[in-house]
């Protein structure tokens, strides 16, 4: 979540990026209602708590002046009237104390609510907007002219038919619609994207984890991925878990509740995981092939830094993602994504997106966001600052290495040839061994 502190000192700030987003700017007076409203109920509850001390400090001398004069026989009724009068306020603030003590619990749980409905603070040149109202930072390569070369170019899914690489009726006959199966040099494909992603990653200086696909709630809260999108994960109620569409939630669970050591610079992290994501909302968008799926796997790199140090690093996963689209020799272009398609915990996220011919449009492949301190914050990570000045939050940030469908779809089309072939990148030859992929 984002920092009280900053809401309080600079509402109007937050209200800007809420509106940048599209979303609700009230809740920003909300939230600072709700924050007197606990900041109330603690000064109430911990001057009762003050007058509930004094009381008992009182009662324990004038007890021992009632033991004294019993002893010396003298009359004691007065000590006796005063000691009950103190035990009796004692009991009404002990209970006064109780009530003030839920009261203030109630405050603070209610400023959290509040807070956790209100998404990162956007960065400075973030574009307002939703979906299409990116900023385009750069177009690289050229899509191929099918036209003048002489033939039609077939789509991913008649290609992968043709190819024996997938086959979408009976991943609908076991599972339902958007599940698939990838057989043969399909399947090959999808491990060699991922065993190129990871060499990358290695080379790049991450290191590699085997993550959990199944999150506690308090995991994928913290993550940022129960807010405005819960409808959109898979939850095992019996268990009270969660499925992760990313493995990203479980790389940002890694250090929860923990104080991180960054004195020798980011904490860099890359897994492999198989993702799951219900694609709530999307009824009737990419419903042929294998874009927009249920299942896919993904291998993700992840960072833990110092605030001060999220940009720099944020731009180096950028690097990375473009130098894996330029492995798979894909026509690609950059953009800066607008604000209302950020999600929540992004404060900026760029996008890659390669050409896709047979849609005659740039689709998403890879993205990367810089989430500064709204995920740790909310997990409870933090570093020991150097100079002595205690601890403070980290930053995090998260980017798609590759996944395997998307990628799979545009090698296919903007690799194919006429004879219905697929020519392989070379940065993928040795994982397959070949360097065409020929139709069965």
């Amino acid at each position: 979540m984002i920092d009280l502190k900053f809401l309080r000192d600079q509402p109007d700030a937050v209200r800007a990026s809420q509106r940048a987003r599209g979303e609700d700017e009230s809740l920003v007076d909300a939230v600072l209602a709700a924050d007197e409203r606990r900041r109330e109920a603690i000064g109430a509850f911990e001057s009762a708590r003050a007058e509930q001390k004094a009381a008992s400090k009182e009662l324990g001398p004038l007890m021992g002046r009632l033991k004294k004069a019993e002893k010396a026989g003298e009359d004691v009724t007065e000590l006796e009237a005063e000691a009950a009068a103190l035990r009796d306020k004692g009991a009404a603030l002990s209970a006064r104390v109780k009530e003030l003590e839920a009261a203030a619990e109630a405050a603070k749980g209610e400023l959290d609510t509040s807070l956790r409905q209100i998404g990162n603070v956007i960065q400075e040149g973030v574009p307002a907007g939703g979906e299409e109202d990116f900023d385009l930072l750069e177009e690289v390569g050229t899509p191929r002219d099918f036209a003048a070369e002489g033939f039609e170019p077939k789509d991913h899914l008649e290609l992968g038919e043709l190819l024996g690489a997938i086959d979408m009726e009976r991943g609908a006959k076991v599972s339902g619609s958007r599940f698939y199966y990838l057989t043969g040099i399909g399947a090959r494909l999808e491990t060699a994207l991922m065993s190129l992603a990871q060499q990358i990653a290695a080379e790049e200086g991450f290191t590699q984890l085997v993550v959990p696909n199944l999150v506690r709630a308090e995991t994928m809260a913290g993550a940022g991925f129960l807010d405005a999108h819960g409808d959109e994960v898979y939850h095992l109620p019996a268990d009270d878990l969660y499925l992760t569409g990313t493995s990203e939630v479980a790389l940002a669970g890694y250090h929860a509740d923990e104080i991180l050591d960054l004195r020798d610079g980011p904490l860099r992290y890359a897994a492999t995981s198989t993702c799951y994501r219900r694609e709530a909302g999307s009824y009737g968008k990419d419903t042929r092939g294998i874009f927009r799926v249920h299942q896919f796997q993904k291998t993700e790199m992840f960072v833990f830094c110092r605030p001060e140090d999220a940009q720099a690093e944020h731009d180096n996963l950028l690097r990375i993602e473009r130098r894996v689209l330029e492995a798979l020799e894909l026509p690609y272009r950059v953009i800066d994504v607008a604000a209302g398609d950020l999600g929540g915990p992004a404060s900026r996220k760029y996008d890659c997106e390669a050409w896709v011919p047979t849609q005659g449009s740039y689709r998403e492949l890879t993205s990367t966001s810089n989430c500064t301190t709204f995920q740790a914050r909310r997990l409870r990570i933090r570093e020991r600052q150097a100079d002595g000045g205690g601890t403070r939050t980290v930053a995090t940030l998260n980017g798609t290495a590759i996944t395997s469908t998307r990628p799979i779809v545009a090698i296919l089309e903007n690799h194919q040839q006429a004879d219905g072939s697929v020519r392989v990148p070379s940065a993928l030859q040795p994982f397959l061994g070949t360097g065409v992929i020929s139709p069965r």
